[in-house]
């Protein structure tokens, strides 16, 4: 936990002396969010997700309004869905779909709403957000991705039940 806990300072602290935030002037600001984001981005692309959850919180806090903001919110849930983290990336998830209505990462978001419902066996759930990725973005990456599921979920539900014959010891 400890280890944890200072990997994450570290890679705060790198983070804001690269940026240099202190004496950054406002002109500057859309750069240094750009530059934040995509440092962060890089420690997400390491599989370092507890240090890129760290800093795409940080990023929010400091640039919330940006046009980056949604995107950083898909990225904390995504940390925290590759984390195991699933309750609380279903909470990240769904705050792009309801406060950035007009993100490029809605499709995404609602697909992976339906991947972390499934992640908590609450396959009625997924399905629902599977069904929603294909109406509203049918011909998106995601589409095809929730198509996929939703016929693994049917094949799924199709295989019969084991059934109890009483010839083995095991029933």
């Amino acid at each position: 936990m400890m280890k944890m806990l200072m990997t994450v300072l570290s890679g705060m602290i790198v983070l804001l002396f690269s940026l240099n935030l202190a004496v950054a002037a406002p002109s500057n600001m859309k750069d240094s969010s750009r530059h934040l984001y995509d440092r962060v981005m890089e420690e997400f692309n390491h599989r370092d997700y507890e240090a890129a959850l760290a800093g795409f919180r940080f990023f929010l806090e400091l640039h919330g309004k940006s046009s980056l903001a949604a995107n950083a919110q898909y990225w904390v849930g995504e940390c925290q869905y590759r984390l195991g983290r699933y309750k609380d990336a279903l909470k990240s998830f769904n705050h792009v779909v309801s406060y950035y209505p007009f993100s490029q990462k809605i499709a995404a978001s609602t697909l992976k709403i339906g991947q972390t419902y499934t992640r908590l066996k609450d396959h009625e759930n997924a399905r629902v957000m599977y069904e929603r990725v294909v109406d509203q973005y049918p011909e998106s990456a995601e589409a095809e991705v929730a198509r996929k599921a939703i016929d693994a979920a049917s094949i799924r539900d199709e295989e019969p039940t084991p059934q109890l014959t009483g010839n083995n010891i095991s029933d």
